[in-house]
This record gives C-alpha cells, sequence and structure tokens, in this order.
C-alpha cells in the first residue's frame, strides 16, 4: 500500500470527509488546531467505519472534534477563525489552551530527567531503578496522531515540552555507570516512524559487551495499529527485521511495546501479516492501551481486544487509566467504573489472557493500580498498589483510599480510615525536593 498522510492542510482529501455534515469538518478544523493532528490512508481506508461517523471508535481516536474542547476554548478559537484573524494571534491562543491542559504530567521535566556528568540529560527519562526511557530525536512523529495521546506536547510545536536525544554517547556512558538499569525503553513519538538505519545508530550501542546488564530492549510503537506496512512492504521492512533478530540473537529480550486501543485494530489481513513477521524476528509482543471514554469504555470490548491478542501470540500486558492530561475531560473515566470494566473483562477470559494487569495510573510516586473495593466499619474504599515506584520498597505494599464516585485520577483520591496522608508522601516529598536541585 502506499502512504499517504493526511495533515490539516489536506484533511479534505480523505474521500469520505466532504460528505460528512460541514460542522463537522469545521469541528475538525479548530479542534485540529489546539490538538496535534495526523492521519494516513490505512487509517481512513481499511479501519474506521465512516458509516457510523461521529461514533465510530476510531474515527474518535484519530480526527480532533469539539467536545475535546471546553466550550468556551472551542469558541474563542472558532471565532478568531471566523473573523480572519492573522495566524499569530490563533497560535497565541492556542497556546495558551494547551499550557492549560497539563503537557508533562507527573513530573516528567521537572523529576525524571538525570542530572549526569553536570548536564541534563536530555531526551532521557529515568523514574524507575530498572528502567531507563529513551526519546530518539528523529523518532519524536508517529504515522497518525492519537486524540488521547498523552504525550500530544511532543507533536504540538511547543519547543520547550519536547522530549528527543541525539545520538551521542553520553547515553552509552550513562547505562555503564548504572549497571542496575536492566531495560532500555525507546519510546516516541513512535521510534518505527525512524528509517531503520536510524533506529540502528540507537540499538548499536545497546549491543555492545560493555552493556551486558542491559537484558531487554523495548520498543514502544502503534505502528502495527496505524501502519503496519512498516514491517512488510516499506522499502527498508526487511532491513528492520533483520535487525530485530540481531537484537535477539545478541541474547537480549527484544519487547515490542504495541499499543492496541480497540479489537478493530487487529482485524486486518495488513496487521496479521505485520504481527507474525515482527514475531519471526525473535521479539515478544505485548500490548498496553489506556481505558477511553467514546472509544473503548466496555467489559466486551476489552474482552475481545485481550482474546484476539492471544490468539496472535501476543501478550496483553497493561491496561491504563487515561492520564491527566490534553482532552482528558473527553477521555477519561471515573476510577469505580474503570475498576469495574476491568473485573468484568478479567473474568470473562480465560486464565491465559489474564497476564494483563491494571485499570493502572502512572502517576507522581508510581503506577498505582486498583485491585479492588472493599469496605470496613461502614466505610467503602479503594484497594491500591503501586507495580512499579520511585522507591522500589513501595511496590505491592497495600494502601487504601476513601471511595469517591467520580474521581478520576489518583491526585483526587483521599486517604481512608480519617488518615492525613499516603505511606509513601513524606518520602515522596523529599524525594521531589532533593530532584528539584
Amino acid at each position: 500500500m502506499q502512504h499517504k498522510s493526511y495533515s490539516l492542510k489536506n484533511f479534505r482529501d480523505v474521500a469520505q470527509i466532504n460528505s460528512l455534515p460541514e460542522e463537522l469538518i469545521t469541528e475538525i478544523k479548530i479542534a485540529g488546531s489546539v490538538f496535534p493532528f495526523k492521519a494516513n490512508n490505512y487509517i481512513t481506508e481499511q479501519l474506521i467505519n465512516w458509516n457510523n461517523i461521529p461514533d465510530d471508535p476510531i474515527f474518535t481516536a484519530t480526527f480532533p472534534t469539539r467536545k475535546m474542547l471546553q466550550g468556551k476554548d472551542y469558541a474563542k478559537i472558532k471565532a478568531l477563525f471566523e473573523s480572519g484573524a492573522p495566524a499569530d494571534a490563533i497560535k497565541e491562543a492556542v497556546d495558551e489552551i494547551r499550557l492549560r491542559l497539563n503537557p508533562h504530567p507527573a513530573g516528567q521535566l521537572e523529576y525524571n530527567t538525570p542530572f549526569f556528568e553536570g548536564q541534563n540529560l536530555a531526551g532521557v527519562q529515568h523514574k524507575y531503578p530498572q528502567t531507563v526511557l529513551l526519546f530518539p530525536e528523529q523518532g519524536q512523529s508517529c504515522h497518525a496522531y492519537c486524540t488521547f495521546c498523552f504525550r500530544w506536547p511532543q507533536f504540538a510545536q511547543m519547543p520547550d515540552y519536547k522530549i528527543s536525544s541525539p545520538v551521542n554517547g553520553l547515553f552509552k556512558k550513562y547505562l555503564e555507570a548504572h549497571p542496575s538499569i536492566t531495560d532500555v525503553l525507546i519510546t516516541g513519538g513512535d521510534p518505527m516512524i525512524m528509517k531503520t538505519k536510524i533506529v540502528e545508530r540507537y540499538i548499536e550501542p545497546l549491543l555492545d559487551p560493555e552493556l551486558s546488564h542491559i537484558k531487554n530492549i523495548r520498543i514502544g510503537t502503534r505502528a502495527l495499529s496505524s501502519w503496519p506496512y512498516r514491517f512488510t512492504t516499506d522499502d527498508d521492512a526487511d532491513d528492520l527485521l533483520r535487525l530485530f533478530s540481531r537484537i535477539t540473537k545478541s541474547g537480549k529480550h527484544l519487547a515490542f511495546m504495541a499499543n492496541v486501543t480497540h479489537p478493530v485494530e487487529l482485524q486486518t489481513e495488513a496487521v496479521k501479516k505485520a504481527i507474525c513477521r515482527v514475531q519471526e524476528a525473535g521479539a515478544v509482543i505485548r500490548t498496553q492501551a489506556p481505558l477511553l471514554n467514546n472509544i473503548n469504555a466496555s467489559p466486551e470490548i476489552w474482552a475481545k481486544n485481550w482474546e484476539m491478542q492471544v490468539s496472535l501470540n501476543m501478550v496483553p500486558y497493561y491496561m491504563f487509566i487515561a492520564r491527566d492530561t490534553g482532552a482528558w475531560h473527553h477521555f477519561s473515566v471515573p476510577l469505580v467504573k474503570a475498576w469495574q470494566i476491568f473485573k468484568q473483562a478479567y473474568q470473562s477470559v480465560s486464565g491465559i489472557c489474564r497476564t494483563v494487569r491494571g485499570p493502572s495510573m502512572s502517576c507522581l510516586p508510581g503506577k498505582v493500580m486498583i485491585t479492588g473495593v472493599d469496605q470496613a466499619e461502614n466505610e467503602k474504599f479503594f484497594v491500591l498498589q503501586m507495580l512499579q515506584a520511585r522507591n522500589p520498597d513501595w511496590v505491592l505494599k497495600p494502601f487504601y483510599a476513601s471511595w469517591d464516585e467520580k474521581a478520576t485520577w489518583y491526585d483526587e483520591l483521599k486517604p481512608a480510615f480519617g488518615q492525613d496522608k499516603f505511606f509513601f508522601s513524606d518520602e515522596l516529598d523529599e524525594m521531589l525536593k532533593s530532584s528539584a536541585k
């Protein structure tokens, strides 16, 4: 399939767009000026059901619309467009809205960037002891932009909020100096947007004998869902698969971390072929996705998604709670409902699908998972634990939050049983103060 990309400048070239109501087309233009928009012909021709617009889940996951903006913000941008305001005035208004959308949640910029050899290690995040994230500068784009993406500032022409790393020896030196690191996650954006020869520049140093403590190389990607031809018919697809084989033959585990938001994304022949090729190269495909209102917020969808993944020899890994950024008000699900959806989906699948963990929030202290709801002494509460944490001693230690039917994120929860703080709160505060220095 020959690739064709769509942006705000040419989205009307999608054949079906011009048959939509003009009001909806205007919404895409206005919302797309705030939230990054990019699509391609694989998504528009093979995944979206144009007879189910605007409710089709893949359309909702791809095309920004009015409900992603608060009413007053939508009205403001619309008025600027209708008045013929200059581009600078529109950009100023757009940037003001973006800065109110929590562009980097969970302290990514403030607390996760390592300081090494007298400088901040640009494009690197090290939150948990064993795992470090690398953001290649050439990989900070995607084959398509998801409307719910928590890394939307990477694509929003906001230079101060973009995380990216050039190829240099400093990152390798950092890894050599930290033998406790076992996993490198190459992420973005989407590293699979890069040509293979660029991917190699970031992978090759990880295979050197000096980094024998690096056991696992992870690649975070949505390419299977948005452009599976990257692994089959793109001009350097065979080179990419050979690189994958070299990784696994070197003794490293290659974990292909695939975002699969909806079972529709697993139904085409193109994606099935791509999955087989990645697996034949020795990679293990683990799947993860956020729970999203208006896209996949039902136990039936999640159960079907996990079952299809297992049938394709993929490993269900995470159900995430949508992060508190971007159009969060449109996509978020109350934690109570998230737990109910996860529980019902989990109960309805066989044990082989139950490798999945969740619902999990990647928040300031760590990955906080809701493990249940309970009641004692007439008080109803959430049972929580961390799957990863800034301090490994916090991992799997149960803690409790008061029942709140409206809460959609960790920082909206209050400690249960009359406590004034969670067990880790004081230590976390000290950590953050130290990091800020």
